[in-house]
C-alpha cells in the first residue's frame, strides 16, 4: 500500500474536530514525566505467565532476572545498520554533524520544563520512518508480547535522544526519577533502543537502581511523608550502569527508578530511541484518533517533558510514515 493509500484510510478532519492531548489523555501528564500517547497505567496486569504460552524472545533466565531486577536486556532486537540508519537520521534532523564536535554544541530550541532534561540531548521527534521501522519490528514487538502477556498492544509516540560530552557552559546533572508516583502502583514498562554503542562507563546513557525498585516498600518507610514522589533520595545506593550495543533494546518496569548518567566522555555520543509498548486501548476512542493524527500528520505529543521542535521540520521536511500489518495495529490505524 503506497503512503498516500495509507493517509487515506483515515477520513481528513477539520482542525477544530482533531482531538488534542488535553482533549483526551494530557491532563493526566501535564505535571509529570511520562509519555502521553498512551495511558499512564494498563488496567491489565504484566505477564506472569499464569497464560501458559511460551516465551517468544526472553528465556527463562531473561525472565528471571526481569522479576528479579525490574529491566532486561534485548540483545539486537533491530540489527545494528538499521539503528545505525536512525542514528544517522537523527544527526541530521538535529543539524549536527558527527564528525565536527565544535558544532555539536547548541542553544535548546524550545524551553524544557522538566528541568533535570535540559541539556541531555532529547531530540524532539516522534513520527518519523526510521523511528517507526523500529517499532514495527516483529523481535521488538513479541518482546514486549513477553513482557505483557498479550498480543493485543498499542507502541509509544515517543523521541530519541543525543547526548553529548559534558563541556563548560553545557553542563547537567545525572539523575534518577520516576516518571510516575510509584505510590500509585503505575502498571507500566518503558524502553529505550540503542542507536550506538554505549559500553563505555564515562559516556552516560541509562541508568537504574535495581536494589530500590526491589525494597521500595520498605525504603519508603524511613522517608519523610513530604518527600517528591517522582525524585527519590538515593543515599546508600549505587546506580547501575546498563551497557547496551547498538540494536540493543532494554525494557524496565515504571517502578524502576531510572534516569540519565552523565556523560564525561572525551568524544563518545549517546544515541538512543525511546520505545515502549502497552496493552491497546481500543475503546479509547479519542486517544486512537489523536494517535492516528499524530502519526498521519507528524504531531508531536504534548506534556511536561515535552516541548516540541519550533521548527516544525517532522511535518515540513518528511512524509507520513508508510507502516506494515504490524505497525498498523501497533499505531491503532487498524483493530487487532
Amino acid at each position: 500500500m503506497s503512503n498516500e493509500e495509507q493517509k487515506g484510510m483515515v477520513p481528513t478532519m477539520v482542525p477544530t474536530m482533531v482531538p488534542t492531548m488535553a482533549s483526551n489523555n494530557s491532563n493526566a501528564h501535564k505535571d509529570i514525566p511520562g509519555n502521553p500517547s498512551t495511558a499512564k497505567s494498563s488496567a491489565s496486569k504484566l505477564n506472569d505467565r499464569s497464560n501458559g504460552k511460551p516465551l517468544r524472545v526472553l528465556s527463562e533466565e531473561d525472565w528471571q532476572f526481569w522479576k528479579h531486577n525490574g529491566y532486561i536486556v534485548i540483545k539486537n532486537a533491530v540489527s545494528r545498520e538499521q539503528a545505525l540508519e536512525t542514528a544517522n537520521f537523527l544527526w541530521e534532523f538535529e543539524e549536527k554533524d558527527p564528525n565536527d564536535k565544535e558544532a555539536w554544541y547548541t542553544a535548546p530550541r524550545a524551553e524544557m520544563k522538566m528541568k533535570e532534561l535540559a541539556g541531555t540531548g532529547m531530540v524532539e521527534c516522534y513520527n518519523n520512518q526510521h523511528l517507526w521501522n523500529n517499532r514495527q519490528m516483529q523481535k521488538v514487538y513479541d518482546a514486549f508480547v513477553d513482557i505483557w502477556g498479550t498480543e493485543k498492544l498499542w507502541v509509544t509516540i515517543d523521541r530519541a535522544n543525543l547526548n553529548f560530552p559534558i563541556r563548560p557552559g553545557h553542563e547537567y546533572k545525572a539523575f534518577i526519577h520516576w516518571d510516575y508516583d510509584p505510590e500509585t502502583k503505575p502498571v507500566n514498562v518503558q524502553g529505550v533502543l540503542a542507536l550506538a554503542d554505549q559500553t563505555d562507563e564515562n559516556m552516560g546513557g541509562f541508568q537504574c537502581i535495581p536494589e530500590l525498585y526491589r525494597s521500595y516498600d520498605t525504603w519508603k518507610l524511613t522517608q519523610p511523608e513530604d518527600r517528591d514522589r517522582y525524585k527519590p533520595d538515593t543515599t546508600g545506593f549505587t546506580p547501575t550502569k546498563v551497557k547496551l550495543e547498538a540494536g540493543d533494546l532494554l525494557i524496565f518496569n515504571s517502578l524502576e527508578p531510572h534516569g540519565i548518567r552523565a556523560n564525561n566522555s572525551v568524544d563518545k555520543v549517546r544515541i538512543a530511541q525511546y520505545l515502549s509498548m502497552m496493552p491497546a486501548e481500543e475503546d479509547n476512542e479519542a486517544l486512537k484518533q489523536w494517535r492516528v493524527n499524530s502519526w498521519r500528520d507528524r504531531i508531536a505529543p504534548e506534556g511536561y517533558a515535552f516541548p516540541g521542535d519550533p521548527r516544525n521540520w517532522e511535518q515540513t521536511k518528511y512524509d507520513t510514515a508508510v507502516l506494515n500489518d504490524l505497525g498498523k495495529k501497533l499505531l491503532g490505524l487498524e483493530k487487532w
